[in-house]
């Protein structure tokens, strides 16, 4: 069996689907080791993890893109903040190899340091994207604005057109810092954006179609594994068994991005709705909103529990949040704020699974009609689900690790037998 080391950056959006496949190595027999959040340390312990916390500096780095005023500049603050953790988190994980000496590597896709110092480390190493990969293909839009998939001669030539627009100003702000990173290490630069996904052996990434665009041309060393949705556990509140309308879930970012807003609207635009509203806001103050008679606001609350009974999920756009409602066949209203959530909302539209509604034409009225019409994708909420159980989740995650990084054939793929395996 193997030492797997896997690395994360300060978010729990990040480190949650991880944990699922985290378990499944360790059920395999692996021993597996993880640097984290400070505040996740115990948890993943309980898991049997040899857990420790990523350098405090990295943490007390936080994003302020929600300042931008336009998406040029909140790209321009969030490689700031990728470049400035990474002159920690490099050595970081230089560190953590040469204390745990792991037979291979897992690392964050947004830790640009630990992410080359893996490649510089020479050993077996992988990433995971736990967003919608910025990676160009013929079969797919430019990255960053949310655009549908082109149909037809005309759509084509829109992407052609725009494509070197988006991607040339997303590689013009990332890719000098980003190389100087690599410099610091000893390692080549990379010419594109695309080099980023084409370095690394293996990349887990955590979607499936039909929510992620049907490409012809994707590399090799990227797997489709779903999802991978986890909650920690947590004792409900005995109020929840109360509730007896349907509930519409509302999610914010658990990285604070100026999302408040969207409960206040969700509040107003329900408030006399046959619905019982909840909305969790991990990175705001619940008592600073006034919740209407009908709703329940939390810091946090596993979704998962909520969600076999919810009608709707009104979200952020975050890819998390989205995926686990979609992953229950909960139908989505996406409201995107900016980060990689317009393109989450707009592959809820184009999937049938939901609704789509930018941040910047929220109001109470506009949200209502929204949540209706995202109601009425149920069929297609379940079709995502559908796909995403197909992917394999936790299993096939652990075995494209196990496969293409240590070198197991797949007779030698060491799952446990379960139960339902042998019935």
């Amino acid at each position: 069996m193997a030492r797997i080391l896997a690395y994360t950056s300060p978010a729990r959006g990040h480190l949650f689907p991880l944990i699922p496949i985290l378990d499944e190595l360790r059920h395999r027999g692996h021993d597996v080791m993880l640097r984290t959040l400070a505040s996740q340390v115990e948890l993943a312990r309980s898991h049997g993890f040899d857990s420790a916390p990523i350098d405090c500096r990295i943490e007390e780095m936080a994003h302020d893109d929600f300042k931008a005023r336009t998406a040029r500049s909140a790209l321009q603050s969030s490689v700031r903040v990728f470049c400035a953790r990474a002159q920690f988190d490099a050595p970081d994980l230089r560190q953590a190899i040469a204390e745990t000496r792991p037979d291979a590597v897992i690392v964050d896709v947004n830790c640009w340091g630990a992410v080359a110092a893996a490649e510089a480390w020479g050993g077996p190493w992988a990433t995971f994207c736990p967003y919608p990969i910025a990676l160009t293909s013929r079969d797919a839009p430019p990255f960053g604005p949310g655009l549908p998939p082109a149909r037809g001669p005309l759509g084509r030539m829109r992407d052609l057109v725009l494509r070197p627009l988006f991607v040339g100003t997303f590689e013009r702000i990332m890719l000098p810092p980003l190389n100087a990173v690599r410099a610091g290490l000893g390692l080549l630069p990379l010419l594109s954006s695309d080099d980023m996904f084409g370095s690394p052996p293996l990349v887990l990434y955590f979607t499936a179609e039909p929510f992620e665009y049907k490409r012809s041309d994707w590399p090799q060393n990227i797997v489709m594994v779903g999802p991978c949705s986890w909650d920690p556990p947590v004792h409900l509140p005995e109020w929840l068994d109360e509730i007896k309308r349907p509930i519409v879930l509302v999610t914010t970012s658990s990285e604070f991005q100026d999302d408040g807003r969207l409960v206040e609207t969700a509040l107003k635009a329900l408030a006399d709705e046959d619905f019982h509203v909840i909305a969790t806001l991990p990175s705001h103050n619940p008592s600073a909103f006034r919740a209407s008679a009908n709703a329940s606001l939390l810091p946090f609350l596993p979704h998962g529990p909520v969600l076999g009974r919810t009608a709707c999920a009104i979200t952020h756009g975050g890819m998390g949040a989205t995926q686990k409602a979609l992953t229950h066949g909960v139908p989505v209203c996406a409201v995107p704020f900016g980060r990689d959530q317009l393109e989450v909302a707009r592959r809820v539209e184009v999937a049938r699974a939901g609704s789509r509604l930018p941040a910047g034409r929220l109001s109470a009225g506009r949200l209502r009609v929204k949540v209706r019409e995202a109601i009425a994708c149920s069929e297609g909420a379940r079709r995502v689900a559908a796909g995403f159980t197909s992917a394999g989740g936790p299993r096939a995650a652990a075995n494209a690790l196990e496969t293409r990084l240590l070198g197991y054939s797949h007779d030698q793929v060491s799952e446990p037998t379960r139960p339902r395996d042998r019935a």
